[in-house]
């Protein structure tokens, strides 16, 4: 049970530590010394500050676990990993991929005679102490070579994880997860807004939340973490109303059309997020003046900074 790690951010920082707790012996990585150094006290944990040391501590066939940014920097780091790999050794992608570069990647990695895994990764935060939901693609046997680090990263070695099917797979299914958690967000926020503008019933959105935690049909996690934070305070006077969107969104929406099925509440909450980022400000400025065009309405000054 050995195993390389390669980025050692929010996510791959725990995942090590939940793997090496669980009893894996795990070599990691980053390039941020200040992230290798958060690790230093972690049992079964070795770090490394170059990738040929991280393979060259590993015993053949290697699995080398990649949580890096999706796009140039897993780029990189795939390309340079595969060099310093030899035949019959894995790459896992766990970070949040297009899956049409991860059937690329297959391929070319197949042709180096290098398996690959792509793995789509949820839990955020929370996963180190309560697993990490994992959906992963691959070829059968490529696949079982990285089965055991997903038992131990899982909620629980038999429930949390599936081998979606071919290479591509894992990120396809993880992109449609996050595109239902986008529209998902956007519902609970909309309703509570609802709630929150209805001032003469002076709704308690933290008991309502709660309540609604408790055999209700719209229950989640995600609801549970809104409950949590509502407790804490329901004006959000310091929190500014922007709302990133990481890429799977959009990623969703185009699949989408290329498919011809309708997603009209997946895609619309991606536009959400485009509006909340002040991509609409000068669309609004527009609409603003054809009322005043063809209605007299009068146009408000912008305020001053």
């Amino acid at each position: 049970m050995q195993i390389g790690m390669v980025g050692l951010g929010r996510m791959g920082a725990n995942m090590v530590r939940r793997m090496a707790r669980k009893g894996a012996q795990v070599a990691a990585f980053d390039l941020n010394p200040a992230a290798r150094d958060a690790l230093a006290r972690e049992q079964n944990v070795t770090l490394h500050a170059e990738l040929p040391a991280l393979v060259a501590a590993l015993p053949a066939p290697r699995v080398v676990w990649v949580m890096l940014p999706s796009g140039d920097v897993t780029e990189q780091a795939l390309q340079t990993l595969a060099k310093l790999l030899a035949k019959g050794d894995v790459l896992v992608d766990g970070g949040n991929a297009n899956y049409k570069d991860s059937q690329r990647r297959a391929a070319w990695l197949n042709e180096r005679g290098l398996g690959f895994v792509d793995a789509g990764v949820s839990g955020g935060v929370w996963g180190l102490e309560n697993g990490y939901a994992l959906m992963f693609g691959g070829e059968k046997e490529v696949a079982s070579k990285v089965e055991p680090f997903v038992r131990l990263l899982a909620p629980a070695p038999d429930s949390g994880w599936i081998h979606c099917g071919p290479p591509g797979s894992g990120h396809y299914v993880k992109m449609i997860h996050n595109g239902i958690e986008y529209g998902m967000m956007q519902a609970y926020a909309e309703g509570l807004s609802m709630m929150k503008a209805k001032t003469e019933f002076d709704l308690d959105l933290a008991a309502v939340t709660e309540m609604w935690r408790h055999g209700s049909v719209v229950r989640s996690w995600l609801l549970d973490l809104t409950a949590d934070f509502l407790k804490k305070g329901q004006t959000l006077e310091t929190i500014s109303p922007v709302v990133a969107d990481s890429g799977e969104g959009r990623w969703t929406a185009i699949e989408a059309i290329e498919l011809g099925v309708p997603a009209p509440v997946m895609s619309l909450a991606l536009m959400a997020r485009f509006a909340s980022q002040g991509q609409d400000d000068y669309g609004s400025k527009l609409l603003a003046m054809m009322r005043a065009g063809f209605g007299g309405h009068a146009v408000q000054p912008t305020k001053p900074k």
